[in-house]
C-alpha cells in the first residue's frame, strides 16, 4: 500500500465509523459513487449518477440488457399495427408504487407525456404522437401520425433522462424537477437517512415483484439480495481506495485509475469493467455566447487539444485510455471517424481560426472541480493548451454540483454563465445517435450539452433514428462528417470505466449502468 493510501485509510476510518444505531439492517452494501446525487429526478437530470439513482427507485416500460438491446421491463406484451401508426402495451401484473398504490396506465401516460417534453430524443416521438389512451388500468394505446420504428429502443434507453414511470400525482409543472421520490422499483429512497454531501440511502422494497427472467444488465429479474444500499460520498479517491481495502466500503463505482495497480494487488478486491464500451472525455463549449457561438472558434478546439497529453493527465496509464475522434465511440458498431481524421494539435491553425472568428482575448469562463479528479486534471491541461493558443482562460474551481448548476445556465458568462468545461459520458450513452447527449443539434435549445444548433446535422440524426438497419450505416457516416464540421463538442479521447469491489460480493452484473440488485454480500 502506498504512503498516500495508508494516510488516507486513517481519514477513511474516521469518516466512515459512526455509533451503532438501533435496528440497523442486517445486510448493507456500501458503495462509493463518483459523485453525490445532486439531481434526484432522473428525467430532469442528465448526470450519470442521477441515472444510477433513478434505475434503483423507478422503472421503465423497457430496459437495456448487457448488450444494450431493448427488453420488456414493466410491460408483459406489446405490438404495433402493420402501418406502424398504432402501438399497444399491457403492463405486467404486480406493479405497485412504494406507497402501496398500483401502477396504472394513467401514471404511465402522464409520465411519458412529461418525458416527451424533456428528453431530446423523446421529443421526436412527441412530435408524431396523436394520442395516448388508457384502455383500462393495465392496457393503453399510443397512436402516431407517421411510423416511428425506434419506439421500443428509445423507451428502453436508460443512460440519460430515461422514461421513468412516476405517480401521476408527483409529476411537477413543466420545467421543474420532481421532488417526491416514490417509484415502483426494487429500492425505496430513504429520505430520513439522506445527508447531503455524505450519504444517500436506499432500502430494499419488500413488496417488489421482479420479472421471472434471469437478470441481464438492466433487464430481467431485479432481485435485491441485501437489505440496504448506502452511497458513501468520498470525493478523495485515495480515501475511497483506502476504505475499500479496509473493508469499510464494498464497491467503488469509478476508482481513480492511478490507484488501480494498488487495488489490483489486494486479493480481497476485484477490479474489472462492467461494459466493453469505453467512455468519452469531452470538452463542451457553450454555443450561445462568443466566442464558441462561431463554428470557427469551436473548430479551433480540435487543433488545440492534444488527446494523449490530456488523457495521460486525467487517467495515467495508457492501458486505460486511447485517442479517438469518433463521436459514437471507437470500438462500437458506430465507431467511424469520418471527417475528423485530421484533428490534433496544430496551434498555428487554431490561432488562425480564432482570429477568423473574431476572438480578441476576451475572458473564457471555464468551471471545473477537484471532486472528480480526472475532470480537474484534464481541465488544467486543456486550459494550459488554450492559453498557448492565445485564449484568456479563467479556470474556476468549485464542487461538482455547482459545476452542474453553472453549466445549466444560459446566462452570459460574466453574469453567472460559462464558456466551456470538461466532463465525460459513458460509452453506453454515447455510442448511438439516439442516445448521445452531445449530438442533438436541434435549434430549440433542448440540449443542455452547450445548446449546439445545426439543422442539417439534426435532419441527418432524425433520419438515422427513423431508418431501417440497412440504411443506417450510410446515414451514420454522413451524420458524422457533418458533426465534424459543426463541432457540437470536442472529444478529449476515451477511457474504460472500471469498477472495484470486495470479493465478498457475488452477483455483480455486467451492465451498461451499474446496478445493485442481484448482489450477495458475505
Amino acid at each position: 500500500m502506498t504512503t498516500r493510501v495508508i494516510h488516507a485509510a486513517v481519514l477513511a476510518t474516521a469518516l466512515l465509523c459512526a455509533p451503532a444505531r438501533a435496528q440497523e439492517p442486517r445486510s448493507v452494501l456500501r458503495v462509493v459513487p463518483q459523485a453525490d446525487v445532486a439531481v434526484t429526478d432522473p428525467v430532469f437530470g442528465t448526470a450519470w449518477i442521477s441515472t444510477i439513482h433513478g434505475t434503483m427507485v423507478w422503472e421503465s416500460l423497457f430496459a437495456w440488457d448487457s448488450n444494450m438491446q431493448p427488453r420488456p421491463q414493466m410491460v408483459s406484451d406489446w405490438g404495433v399495427s402493420e402501418d406502424g401508426l398504432r402501438w399497444h402495451f399491457t403492463l405486467r401484473e404486480g406493479l405497485h408504487f412504494h406507497d402501496g398504490s398500483p401502477v396504472t396506465t394513467a401514471d404511465v401516460i402522464a409520465s411519458l407525456r412529461r418525458w416527451m417534453t424533456i428528453d431530446a430524443t423523446a421529443t421526436r416521438i412527441g412530435a408524431v404522437t396523436t394520442g395516448m389512451t388508457a384502455v383500462d388500468d393495465r392496457r393503453f394505446e399510443w397512436t402516431l401520425r407517421e411510423p416511428f420504428p425506434a419506439m421500443v429502443s428509445i423507451l428502453a434507453a436508460a443512460p440519460s433522462r430515461f422514461a421513468a414511470i412516476m405517480r401521476a400525482a408527483d409529476i411537477p409543472e413543466r420545467g421543474r424537477p420532481a421532488t417526491t421520490l416514490i417509484g415502483s422499483g426494487p429500492f425505496r429512497f430513504n429520505a430520513a437517512a439522506r445527508v447531503s454531501g455524505d450519504r444517500v440511502v436506499y432500502d430494499r422494497n419488500p413488496d417488489y415483484v421482479p420479472r421471472a427472467e434471469p437478470p441481464d444488465g438492466l433487464a430481467g429479474g431485479r432481485v435485491v439480495r441485501v437489505d440496504r444500499v448506502e452511497f458513501r460520498i468520498l470525493p478523495d479517491p485515495a480515501t475511497a481506495a483506502a476504505a475499500l481495502q479496509a473493508g469499510e466500503v464494498d464497491f467503488i463505482e469509478r476508482p481513480s485509475l492511478d490507484l488501480l495497480p494498488v487495488l489490483s494487488r489486494n486479493r480481497a478486491i476485484r477490479v474489472t469493467r462492467l461494459t466493453d464500451l469505453a467512455g468519452q472525455a469531452m470538452l463542451r463549449p457553450n454555443t450561445l455566447h462568443p466566442p464558441f457561438n462561431d463554428v470557427r472558434a469551436r473548430a479551433a478546439l480540435a487543433y488545440i487539444v492534444d488527446q494523449a497529453e490530456t488523457l495521460a493527465a486525467g487517467y495515467g496509464d495508457e492501458t486505460y485510455w486511447s485517442r479517438c475522434n469518433a463521436f459514437f465511440v471507437c470500438g462500437s458498431p458506430n465507431g467511424t471517424q469520418a471527417g475528423a481524421e485530421s484533428f490534433g494539435r496544430d496551434l498555428a491553425r487554431a490561432r488562425q481560426l480564432l482570429a477568423e472568428a473574431g476572438y480578441r482575448g476576451e475572458r473564457i469562463v471555464f468551471p471545473t472541480t477537484t471532486e472528480i479528479p480526472f475532470f480537474g486534471r484534464m481541465a488544467e491541461v486543456t486550459a494550459s493548451a488554450m492559453r498557448q493558443a492565445g485564449m484568456n482562460v479563467d479556470l474556476q474551481w468549485m464542487d461538482w454540483p455547482s459545476v452542474i448548476t453553472r453549466t445549466s445556465s444560459q446566462a452570459l458568462p460574466e453574469q453567472g454563465g460559462w464558456n466551456i468545461y470538461v466532463t465525460g459520458a459513458p460509452g453506453p450513452l454515447m455510442w448511438s445517435p439516439m442516445t448521445n447527449i452531445g449530438v442533438n443539434t436541434a435549434c430549440d435549445r433542448s440540449n443542455f450539452a452547450g445548446w449546439p444548433c445545426d439543422e442539417a446535422a439534426e435532419v441527418l440524426r432524425r433520419a438515422y433514428i427513423n431508418a431501417s438497419d440497412a440504411d443506417r450505416p450510410a446515414l451514420l457516416e454522413r451524420l458524422h462528417r457533418r458533426l465534424a464540421e459543426v463541432h457540437p463538442y470536442r472529444l478529449l479521447g476515451q477511457s474504460f470505466t472500471m469498477v472495484a469491489y470486495r470479493t465478498s460480493l457475488s452477483g455483480v452484473l455486467p451492465s451498461p449502468v451499474p446496478v445493485f440488485w442481484n448482489i450477495d454480500k458475505r
